[in-house]
């Protein structure tokens, strides 16, 4: 039986790519719905953006608006990344879909409250959302089965030297989550670097079928911001996520108690790992730190080759 999950997103290049990876692996992974919340663009253009992919490949699934910033503060968006409209690059087509009435929080309530088994949520984005959803509704926690989360690093960071952008964002909704004792899965920076994908494959992408070629055109982009910062390779940060609910066997990893730093002048939003054992606290976290990456690009690959087929036969069918 598939593994019934959410995705929560803020697309977002590598955002698109995970949700086309859950939607490719529909015998493994039952995608229930997505929600979105304010990070790599404000919120009605992330929104705009994740029903564009799914309306690309004809996935009606239902997508719900979440917060439009963090719990405190003000927005810090990933626009020097993911460009002005949060996924620049091929322009596609209008959404044949609309987002849901509910917000996000409801939207994951009635889904967890209603569902005979227990949700996986798979945030890859500044965690407002679900750390809204389980204050408002602690007693949901016993009903998620875990969380598989994109954030966070235990050896450095991204915005700033210590902090990872979606933890970042919102540091005090992350640190509730993490301190939430809901079973946490983290692909943060110590895994997802190692999960690049070359200019090679890049253009190999752009030789294949229509989805195939879409995320070729979007990595085209997201590959510029790389090769300012120096990057070897692109990052696919936010896939980590998904894969490893589909193939954990790729990934190496070790169980962490990891918090989070709300307060700290040079720290703020840094994921604090708990790695000597300087604590007394239970490990909280199993931290991913490394990855086959040969295995983790044929799953991408496949995947995407698998969609490029459906969408072929559909256009053969009309």
């Amino acid at each position: 039986m598939p593994t019934p999950i959410i995705i929560d997103c803020d697309p977002g290049h590598d955002d698109a790519i995970a949700i086309l990876l859950a939607i490719a692996n529909s015998e493994k992974l039952d995608l229930r719905g997505i929600t979105t919340v304010g990070g790599n663009q404000i919120l009605d253009k992330i929104t705009e953006n994740a029903l564009k992919v799914i309306s690309f490949v004809n996935a009606d699934i239902p997508v719900a608006k979440g917060a439009a910033g963090p719990l405190f503060g003000k927005l810090v968006t990933g626009e020097e990344a993911h460009g002005e409209s949060g996924m620049d690059g091929p322009l596609l087509p209008p959404s044949k879909f609309r987002p849901v009435e509910q917000g996000a929080v409801e939207f994951m309530l009635n889904i967890i409250r209603s569902s005979e088994e227990k949700i996986t949520l798979v945030p890859m984005a500044p965690l407002t959302n679900i750390a809204l959803l389980i204050t408002a509704y602690p007693e949901i926690k016993d009903r998620i089965e875990k969380i598989s989360l994109m954030g966070g690093g235990i050896s450095y960071g991204n915005v700033t030297s210590t902090a990872e952008f979606n933890i970042y964002v919102d540091p005090e909704a992350a640190r509730i989550v993490f301190e939430s004792g809901i079973p946490i899965t983290m692909s943060g920076l110590d895994v997802t670097d190692k999960a690049a994908i070359f200019e090679d494959e890049i253009l190999a992408l752009k030789e294949r079928g229509p989805v195939s070629t879409m995320v070729g055109e979007l990595l085209d982009f997201y590959s510029i911001y790389g090769k300012k910062m120096g990057y070897v390779g692109s990052a696919l940060h936010d896939p980590c996520a998904v894969a490893w609910l589909l193939h954990p066997e790729l990934f190496e990893f070790e169980h962490l108690y990891v918090t989070v730093e709300t307060e700290g002048k040079l720290t703020r939003g840094m994921t604090v790992a708990d790695r000597r054992k300087k604590t007394d606290r239970p490990a909280n976290v199993q931290v991913l730190v490394g990855v086959d990456r040969e295995a983790f690009m044929r799953l991408i690959f496949d995947s995407l080759e698998k969609l490029d087929q459906e969408l072929l036969l559909a256009a053969e069918g009309k």
